[in-house]
């Protein structure tokens, strides 16, 4: 949070840092915060960091900003390499529009590099589009094929929020069609502290996994998620499954990832609807299992439903009928669809109303 007395960061940086430090204030961290330090105690435990990507200084959607300028010499301040007690380094880097050698130059630097914590942050999740002969002949297949681990994470800007077709989907069941054998790791983190722990488990592995997350946009600045200092630190660790401790009894049970727990909470609090339990899968692969079936155990006789706001033929839906084909698992989503989103907002918001009013049709 310290800026060089000398250096004239940009009008809107000041605003920026005066509304983290209220969040610090608080003892809370934002989704931007927590990465930086999951970056920063990276460091200070000796290991570089590494990332890569359009515009990932300022970050896609202006949240990271792990690099200030200098408004009258445009002159580079990187956050984290001043940090206090870090022997590791933080290499970013604005990268060319051109994913495929991008992807592949981070892939073989993450192999050459196992100790260093590597990251490619595409702009939008489908992006990765133009990178795809990478992410299927080497980083989902290099182990099976050529015993060759990568460590290597793709951030994936994914969530269905009225951009288009093309800024909506990072092709979630692509990765999931691929996964086997524990070749990746599949998240879709809802909460900072979870993200926190999840970029920092990758270094404390005794191996080393593809790690894919499904990164939000709009929960970037949402207001509810922000996660406690106290879950940062001690005994805290990644949480594949996040239970509803608000909920004993349950009529209905939604389980789902992403963003869209945030709608139905909302949904569920503005409506006083006491009989429903949402819980989120932060894990998608290796999939919780066991703590799935326990959670169905705890609520047994409810209804249980998968909700996703990608289309039925899309998102996470037909991995998990390979695991729960036998169970009274039904799914609420957006009707099949050959493209990944509308590319109208009026349509795009009227779909999302419907999808989440369904989850609590007759109740």
């Amino acid at each position: 949070m310290t800026i060089p007395k000398d250096f004239s960061p940009l009008s809107k940086i000041k605003r920026l840092q005066k509304s983290k430090q209220e969040l610090l204030d608080k003892g809370q961290l934002d989704w931007a915060l927590a990465e930086l330090m999951a970056y920063g105690s990276v460091m200070l435990e000796g290991f570089n960091v590494r990332m890569s990507g359009q515009d990932v200084k300022r970050g896609t959607f202006s949240h990271r900003h792990a690099v200030f300028f200098d408004e009258k010499t445009n002159e580079e301040y990187n956050r984290l390499n001043t940090l206090e007690g870090a022997n590791g380094r933080f290499m970013i880097y604005n990268s060319l529009l051109s994913e495929f050698a991008v992807l592949g130059f981070e892939y073989g630097y993450s192999q050459a590099s196992p100790d260093h914590l590597v990251i490619w942050e595409a702009q939008f999740g489908d992006f990765y589009n133009g990178a795809q002969t990478i992410v299927d002949q080497f980083i989902c297949s290099s182990e099976s094929k050529w015993q060759r681990m990568s460590g290597l994470v793709m951030l994936l800007p994914h969530g269905m929020e009225g951009q288009g077709p093309e800024h909506s989907s990072a092709r979630m069941e692509r990765f999931l069609q691929n996964c086997a054998n524990f070749n990746f790791i599949i998240a879709n983190a809802t909460t900072p502290a979870n993200f926190f722990h999840l970029l920092r488990r990758q270094l404390t592995f005794p191996y080393r996994k593809p790690l894919v997350v499904m990164s939000p946009k709009s929960l970037l600045r949402h207001p509810a998620c922000v996660s406690n200092l106290e879950e940062f630190t001690g005994k805290t660790a990644f949480r594949p499954v996040i239970e509803d401790n608000t909920v004993k009894k349950a009529k209905r049970v939604l389980f789902c990832s992403g963003k869209l727990y945030y709608e139905l909470d909302e949904y569920r609090t503005v409506n006083n609807l006491k009989n429903v339990a949402i819980i989120r899968i932060e894990q998608l692969y290796p999939l919780p299992e066991k703590e799935i079936r326990a959670l169905m155990k705890k609520y047994e006789g409810a209804q249980y439903y998968w909700v996703q706001e990608e289309s039925a033929n899309m998102g996470a839906w037909s991995y998990l009928m390979n695991y729960f084909r036998k169970d009274p698992l039904e799914l609420i989503s957006r009707a099949p669809s050959a493209s990944p989103a509308t590319g109208f907002k009026k349509i795009h918001d009227e779909q999302q109303e419907t999808l989440i009013r369904q989850a609590f049709e007759g109740l």
